[in-house]
């Protein structure tokens, strides 16, 4: 018979070893890269699976021969060898080994010759042992499923609500952008809520992890991938949980994690410790904030548009035209702190955001020791988050910050440094900032309540 078709680029092992990278977290195109076919391959592998690995053990069992050993029965067959020969060189039975010669010849000349490369990828078309998906096989399930997942939201009066319209583009929706209006039950809750709403019919039976490959994975015939769009995150492709656990940014390393920080900045003993963050409002506009811990003292740091922002594109890798990339804030945190006394100087805590990538500059020009929290760790900087929704009071979001100017930032900061605070026996923030810096002068040690 004519071959099948042109054989695959890589084997079965090779594929282990693909997808072990990808459990790893390496990206498709270094695990492509790591067994040594193309970036395109690699990146069809995966968008092909979903990013859902196929369940393939690391190694066949030895009832089955190798690619290692069909390259020596080919040589060994070129070399005139018979098949008993053959099989004793091996440790094999002869009739494996007539057999192998028989089924998996290469047959695109129609001719017996063998190849040790094509017998493989006969012998791994062969092994393939697909099995019907029960959402596929099911159909009532399949509509139980694709009901909670995808149907339409209804209003009281049992009117169906459409919703936006929304183009499925075969990737996760944009930031900012209209999505899918569904009913958008999890997995999770689909798979529970058939316990309950068949108690006694075991065929409405299925796991969320079953419903999560239905949708992930091609040709399995049961749910399309664009109902992937219902689900909260929307993303069309799974992505591994390796690489989720290592999305901290590559500019923060242990070193200057906040566990690493000063125990004397937990406890606030000793003012000089500063946390940060941006608060951000319309057409990317930004303030920055610093907060010492100790005292509750505020800065604001003035972040405006640079020239060409709105007007003409970014150009790649070139400063953050909106005026709160790194260098715009790394310059701005630097001129506020160093108008501060060395001693008011120790340390500052911030979030793990791109803003951020030019610490290392920023410590050398200022002194002060920087710190990150852990990735979505709000409270590490309790004192700064409790301080920015005091600033909403005067900057709402879904305003243009941009607006304000420096006179209007120092006026904002002057009236919550000059607010009363509980925390501080209702001294205000400058009050207690003047007597440390006081008794410093003096020689003394303040103490702040």
């Amino acid at each position: 018979m004519p071959s099948p078709g042109r054989p695959t680029v890589a084997w079965r092992e090779d594929r282990v070893r693909f997808w072990a990278a990808i459990a790893r977290g390496v990206s498709s195109e270094e695990a492509a890269a790591g067994i040594g076919v193309s970036q395109a391959v690699g990146t069809r592998w995966f968008r092909h699976a979903g990013g859902v690995g196929p369940n393939l053990s690391a190694a066949v069992s030895g009832r089955y021969l190798s690619l290692r050993e069909r390259e020596d029965i080919a040589l060994w067959r070129a070399q005139g060898a018979g098949v008993r020969e053959i099989a004793r060189r091996l440790g094999r039975s002869p009739s494996t080994i007539s057999r192998e010669l028989r089924r998996n010849a290469s047959t695109r000349t129609y001719r017996l010759d063998y190849r040790a490369s094509t017998a493989q990828w006969h012998a791994e078309r062969r092994a393939r042992r697909p099995k019907v998906a029960k959402l596929a096989a099911n159909q009532r399930l399949r509509g139980y499923v694709q009901d909670r997942l995808a149907g339409a939201i209804i209003r009281p009066d049992g009117l169906a609500v459409p919703g936006p319209e929304v183009r499925w583009i075969g990737r996760r929706h944009g930031r900012r952008a209209d999505r899918r209006w569904a009913a958008s039950w999890s997995p999770e809750q689909i798979a529970n809520r058939l316990r309950v709403d068949f108690p006694d019919d075991e065929s409405m039976r299925v796991s969320h992890e079953a419903i999560y490959q239905a949708l992930y994975v091609q040709g399995r015939g049961a749910l399309r991938r664009e109902l992937t769009a219902c689900l909260r995150t929307g993303r069309a492709l799974r992505v591994p949980r390796a690489r989720t656990r290592g999305r901290g940014k590559k500019f923060v390393t242990p070193e200057i994690m906040i566990s690493q920080r000063p125990a004397e900045a937990a406890d606030r003993a000793v003012p000089g410790h500063w946390e940060g963050d941006l608060i951000v409002g319309l057409n990317s506009s930004a303030i920055g904030t610093l907060v010492e811990r100790t005292t509750r003292f505020t800065m604001l740091l003035h972040l405006p548009h640079m020239e060409g922002h709105g007007t003409t594109p970014r150009a790649k890798n070139g400063p953050a035209l909106a005026g709160h990339g790194a260098e715009a804030v790394r310059d701005a945190i630097a001129s506020a702190i160093t108008t501060l006394p060395e001693q008011l100087r120790r340390s500052l805590t911030w979030d793990q955001g791109a803003e951020m990538a030019s610490h290392a500059q920023l410590r050398i020009d200022t002194g002060i020791q920087i710190y990150f929290c852990d990735p979505h760790s709000p409270w590490q900087r309790g004192t700064n988050e409790n301080t920015n929704g005091l600033l909403r009071q005067y900057f709402p979001k879904g305003t243009d910050l941009s607006r304000h100017t420096p006179g209007d930032l120092a006026a904002v900061a002057a009236a919550l440094n000059g607010r009363p605070r509980k925390t501080l026996g209702w001294k205000t923030p400058a009050e207690a900032l003047d007597k440390f810096l006081y008794f410093s002068q003096q020689g003394g040690v303040a103490t702040i309540p």
